[in-house]
């Protein structure tokens, strides 16, 4: 049998990744005095201790955590697929805890380069090719391909905490803020880091900018494209809209962020990735 894991990143519940048959490890979130899992905390909460001035953090899950999971399929093939090395420690922690088990030769642990939507096809699309019986190199190998063909674009609301989080340098932030413009960030190739792609002034000046780009790739009904967002389901749904006129073949999900990414791109951000199918 052939099991696959994962982190938070793709933004299920555990309960919901056992439905789907696979299993889910959460990040960790802390904020002030409260302590608590991604996905599973109370997000009133989790805003409104932000509202008050409070500064979210986020961790990898517990390595005991990683080494119980792998630990409780010894005659499985596991396939653990973990959100992008670089933008997390989630991968490392993963690699770390595979290799203090007694089943560690059985267990692959997968660096997807990429985080949320991007990342929640590869464990579907590997949950559907374990269910159809696929060999663990298929697997792998569709994996490797689509860790490869993926892209992801980030626009906060809140300079602060890209800045806490060195995405950006505080002159470029305090610039920013100044003159009122949004900015976009850019996973780069190979996914270890957010890079600036560019600022606009406007929310659909921005969506403008990366469709502009997105054309490049030739976005049709081969792809899954994702928008994101941190509690701002109008803003998200007025996104969608702009980028179905240019790309109206494509395949959209509107998903909402959990804490661990809240904490990263802040209240009011947005993300738009696409995959190739």
């Amino acid at each position: 049998m052939v099991k696959i894991l994962t982190d938070s990143s793709p933004l299920y519940t555990p309960e919901e990744g056992r439905k789907l048959g696979f299993d889910v490890l959460p990040l960790c979130v802390s904020i002030a005095d409260l302590d608590d899992r991604d996905l599973l905390v109370d997000m009133d909460v989790f805003y409104g201790k932000i509202a008050e001035g409070n500064h979210p953090r986020s961790s990898q899950p517990p390595v005991g955590e990683v080494m119980e999971a792998y630990e409780a399929y010894p005659e499985d093939v596991i396939i653990n697929i973990a959100m992008a090395d670089g933008l997390s420690g989630t991968y490392q922690s993963a690699c770390g805890a595979r290799e203090s088990v007694g089943n560690k030769e059985n267990i692959t642990v997968f660096n997807s380069k990429t985080l949320c939507g991007p990342h929640r096809y590869m464990v579907e699309k590997a949950q559907k090719m374990v269910e159809e019986g696929k060999s663990v190199a298929e697997i792998l190998a569709w994996l490797e391909y689509a860790s490869e063909h993926h892209e992801s674009f980030l626009i906060p609301q809140d300079f602060d905490f890209l800045r806490r989080g060195g995405r950006l340098t505080p002159m470029a932030a305090a610039f920013g803020s100044v003159l009122k413009l949004k900015p976009i960030m850019k996973q780069t190739d190979g996914g270890k880091k957010l890079d600036k792609f560019g600022m606009k002034r406007t929310m659909k000046a921005v969506v403008a900018l990366i469709i502009e780009h997105l054309k490049k790739a030739d976005l049709d009904s081969r792809h899954v494209l994702y928008v994101s967002h941190a509690r701002v389901p109008e803003e998200a749904k007025k996104v969608v809209e702009q980028l179905k006129e240019a790309f109206p073949e494509v395949e959209y999900q509107i998903l909402d962020l959990g804490a661990a990414f809240v904490t990263q791109g802040g209240p009011g951000c947005i993300a738009i990735q696409y995959i190739e199918k």
